[in-house]
């Protein structure tokens, strides 16, 4: 039987069919994604292809120069302030209630009955340590060069050796130095031997020397004031007055621009060479300088139950020999060396009074009720000790004649630099007690050596018309020292009974202060005193040695060229122009604002400068010409032939052309 649905009836079943079979392939399709991800995860990545990559880098990156010579600066060392005793601030000892409100001052005394203990705070504060820095600086150079330019046909070798004369110039400085050579002191009973040793040194060479010529002693319990080269000046020289001046750069374009420079000119022609030769076997510099501020340990009272040593010392040498032997051939030259050369030695002692307008601080305000000690048991050592060495042979050799070329050469402009700054800062108590001695010194020793024996001769038939300069001087010498020294001998005076009471307690292992210490003027004011108690010595030594030494003696012979002669050439040649600078200063900041001393208080300053210029001739003031022709071998034809390479083993080399016999023959005859 056939079953017919109306319109309406059938449109709602067929509706409903599509609804159905339109669902499921949803459900399927989102089964199917959730299938097809699942798949794809398990599957392992292919690998990345790899490609090799050249890369090419022909062209050598190089640092930047801008071609500025170095110039030592100059120093400005930074010098405490008069008005403040110069340290760190210390830290506040926590006491729990007011000073004024404190009825037994022993109740806060670390180490005080056990009775009264129970309630009282422990006050920590930290012992010092030691310091000791040792450093040593050398800089040895030999840059000794040999110069043949131009096609001469000479072979230049000078017989002259400078090992006497320089060892000569180094035995000098000795005998004018009051302290030798010595071991470094490592212990503070070492250090502490040193530094009376030295005084004694200082003591005898000042009676010794007392009116020397070429040495100036300044010694007294204080010397005050800028000496330069013996005398006492307000005002001492700055070394950028003496420095050479810097190389001034072409202004025409700036080192940005774009636009590229040159001329053109149209047409055949010929291209003219200024024919010059330049020299430059001098200008080196030399340089030691240290910076040293030690304030390691400080306080407003330093009593001292033993004796109380203080020296400071600056000994400053130069010793130059500069004698040139210069061609009367090149009379029709430019001779002028310029500045001479010049030799300084400049010493600064000063004394800064750490306590405001130079007088106590008594009577003012409440005195300390509290105290806290802290103990060292044996000896507290401060030890800087620098040693700089620049050692330097810069004696070249040059035959040079002129080829129709532009030719410069620099066999010198060597620089060597030795430097170090140290600031040491340290521990700040109120009251410091030794139970020892003091033993506090800062020695300087400052030494130049310049070599400069300079010769420059000419080959017979030498000679130009062009422009002719040739400088042998404009040496500097410098040695700057200066001691700036804040307290020290002159704030030293007798202990009194109370501290003598104190040091008998501290011994004893009893950290008690009687009521004289604590109504000091110099405790005016404060809550409560932070103590150290150092049972051994207190050894603070500031050591600097410095030493310049320079040989520059080059020997020059001027020829004329055999291949192409050329008399228009420019000749400049400088074989001087070389600074030796020595520079040292030392703040030294002393243990105590006031110093009681149980013992002796020693107190020396001394000022050693000394210069030695010798003006004895140069080889005994032989003609330069002469010299260099004794030194002049005239080579072959065949040794002046271009270099074929190297030879068998079995071919010997052509023995040298001996037949002109005269070594003052032309070279253009």
């Amino acid at each position: 039987m056939t079953l017919y649905f109306d319109k309406t009836t059938e449109a709602i079943a067929h509706f409903v069919g599509l609804f159905a079979i339109a669902l499921e392939e949803i459900r399927l399709r989102d089964a199917y994604e959730e299938f097809k991800a699942h798949q794809e995860a398990q599957e392992e990545p292919p690998q990345l292809p790899s490609v090799p990559v050249t890369v090419k880098a022909p062209y050598e990156l190089k640092d930047f120069d801008p071609g500025i010579p170095y110039r030592p600066a100059e120093p400005h060392p930074t010098e405490p302030t008069p008005g403040f005793y110069p340290g760190l601030r210390p830290p506040e000892i926590p006491i729990a209630r007011p000073a004024a409100e404190i009825d037994n001052p022993h109740l806060f005394t670390r180490g005080s009955s056990s009775a009264s203990s129970a309630s009282a705070p422990e006050f920590q504060i930290d012992p010092p340590g030691s310091v000791a820095v040792y450093a040593s600086q050398q800089i040895r150079l030999s840059d000794n060069d040999f110069v043949s330019l131009g096609g001469h046909g000479l072979k230049f070798s000078p017989q002259v050796d400078n090992s006497a004369l320089m060892n000569d110039l180094i035995e000098a400085a000795r005998q004018f130095s009051p302290l030798g050579d010595t071991e470094i002191p490592g212990s503070p009973e070492e250090i502490a031997s040193f530094i009376s040793t030295t005084a004694e040194q200082l003591d005898g060479f000042a009676a010794q020397q007392d009116g020397q010529e070429g040495t100036v002693v300044a010694k007294g319990e204080t010397v005050a004031g800028t000496f330069v080269n013996g005398e006492l000046v307000e005002e001492a020289p700055s070394l950028d007055d003496y420095l050479p001046p810097p190389e001034e750069t072409p202004d025409e374009k700036p080192a940005t621009s774009t636009e590229a420079g040159g001329k053109f000119t149209a047409g055949q022609g010929k291209v003219t060479i200024e024919a010059s030769v330049e020299l430059e076997a001098g200008g080196n510099t030399l340089v030691n300088s240290v910076e040293l501020t030690n304030n390691w340990l400080q306080s407003n009272v330093l009593a001292v139950a033993g004796d109380h040593v203080e020296l400071n010392a600056i000994v400053q040498i130069n010793v130059l020999s500069d004698n040139d032997l210069v061609s009367t051939s090149l009379n029709g030259w430019n001779l002028d060396p310029g500045k001479p050369s010049e030799a300084f030695n400049i010493a600064m002692f000063k004394h800064l009074d750490p306590q405001p307008n130079g007088a106590e601080q008594a009577g003012s305000g409440d005195f300390p009720k509290a105290w806290a000690v802290t103990e060292i048991k044996g000896d507290l050592l401060i030890s800087n000790w620098f040693e700089q060495l620049t050692f330097m042979s810069d004696e070249d050799t040059a035959i040079l004649a002129s080829a129709g070329t532009t030719a410069s050469i620099i066999t010198g402009d060597n620089t060597a630099i030795n430097n170090v700054s140290l600031a040491e800062l340290g521990h700040h108590y109120d009251l410091i007690f030794i139970g020892g001695n003091v033993y506090d010194a800062n020695i300087i020793q400052q030494l130049n050596i310049l070599l400069d024996n300079d010769l420059v001769g000419a080959v017979e038939g030498f000679g130009t018309s062009g422009k002719g300069s040739a400088s042998t001087d404009g040496n500097l010498l410098w040695n700057e020292a200066a001691i700036v020294e804040a307290g020290g001998g002159s704030s030293v005076k007798p202990m009194p009974k109370s501290y003598l009471d104190a040091f008998g307690d501290l011994a004893g292992g009893k950290k008690t202060l009687p009521d004289g210490v604590l109504k000091d003027g110099a405790f005016a004011g404060m809550d409560g005193l932070r103590v150290l108690y150092i049972s051994g010595d207190l050894v603070n030594l500031n050591y600097v040695k410095q030493t310049n030494i320079l040989g520059d003696s080059d020997q020059i012979a001027l020829a004329m060229s055999k291949l192409t002669a050329d008399l228009d050439a420019d000749w400049t040649i400088s074989t001087g122009s070389n600074t030796l600078v020595n520079y040292a200063g030392i703040i030294d900041v002393d243990a105590g604002q006031t110093i009681y001393t149980g013992g002796t208080a020693y107190s020396d300053e001394i000022l050693v400068q000394a210069e030695l210029i010798k003006t004895d001739p140069y080889l005994g003031g032989q003609d330069p010409d002469a010299l260099v022709s004794e030194a002049v071998a005239f080579l072959g034809d065949d040794m002046m032939a271009p270099d074929p390479g190297p030879h068998p083993p079995d071919h010997a080399p052509p023995p040298l052309d001996t037949t002109n016999a005269d070594p003052m023959h032309s070279m253009l005859a």
